[in-house]
């Protein structure tokens, strides 16, 4: 069963997803050259205590930090560690997540540590981000779960192949519903799947993270020996960005970005929900 929020419920899920907003802003001034990614997860675990929120992924399922970083070919899942370092040229994907009152938010971004990015990763990490704002665009109501996956796919179909001649759509791995616990119903592919059918329909108070992953490369992945880091086949980079949004009865709401996706969506001609905090 899809789990549906009521308007004070999603006021919550914002005040969850504002934290997370203030740890990716955090985490980011500290992913430089020289810096661990432990120093990354120090990070998050000191926004977490000033906002007096809990870590959703700290103790998942035995996860033992606060936040998620995976450094280049990682796709996701990646351990913050001391033994870590991030170098001049590195791709770091940073996933978190915070509880508020028993709400939960989740969202990822990828950035370039440095100078000196090829072009294909700079495109990479732009097809990544923009597909999943094209996944929020769908995000309305008459329209089905699978119209968020086909507008995902839609979106890195029609790019310009790279010269590994295409971008592998990560399968293993993708968005959930969110809301009383991080990961629910519905799962959310980044592709279509015919066999799946439409999915449920969406209606005010659906709640999901769309997260696309993709990879310069094969989509194929594998697991370490560690349970968690997932790693691409074939050594390609990869990229992956995440949003939790809300679907109100005024449209969608980014509960994850600063500005409630106010400004991503105007671009794209939606209106973004008002804030319910303001």
């Amino acid at each position: 069963m899809v789990e549906i929020k009521t308007p004070e419920q999603i006021a919550k899920m914002r005040e969850a997803g504002l934290v997370v907003a203030a740890i990716h802003a955090a985490t980011r001034e500290v992913a430089v050259a020289g810096a661990s990614t432990k120093d990354l997860d120090d990070a998050a675990r000191k926004v977490l205590a000033e906002h007096g929120a809990k870590s959703n992924f700290l103790g998942y399922g035995g996860f033992p930090a606060t936040i998620c970083t995976s450094v280049n070919d990682v796709v996701v899942h990646g351990i913050p560690s001391a033994d870590t370092v991030l170098k001049d040229g590195d791709l770091i994907s940073v996933d978190c997540g915070a509880i508020i009152d028993g709400w939960h938010g989740d969202a990822a971004y990828t950035a370039f540590v440095g100078s000196g990015h090829s072009a294909e990763l700079v495109e990479l990490n732009r097809v990544t981000e923009e597909s999943l704002w094209a996944g929020i665009a769908a995000v309305s109501k008459g329209n089905r779960l699978v119209d968020v996956s086909k507008a995902i796919e839609g979106f890195i179909r029609r790019q310009p192949r790279p010269s590994s001649g295409k971008y592998g759509i990560v399968e293993e791995y993708g968005g959930h519903g969110i809301g009383s616990q991080m990961h629910m119903e519905p799962h959310v592919l980044n592709y279509v799947e015919r066999r799946r059918g439409r999915g449920p329909k969406l209606v005010p108070g659906f709640c999901i993270a769309i997260e696309p992953m993709i990879n310069l490369g094969t989509e194929k992945t594998h697991v370490l020996d560690d349970d968690w880091t997932v790693k691409t086949n074939d050594g390609s980079w990869s990229s992956h960005w995440e949003h939790s949004v809300a679907l109100t009865e005024d449209g969608p709401l980014v509960l994850t970005a600063p500005d409630g996706g106010k400004a991503r969506l105007a671009e794209m001609g939606i209106t973004a929900a008002p804030d319910p905090l303001g």
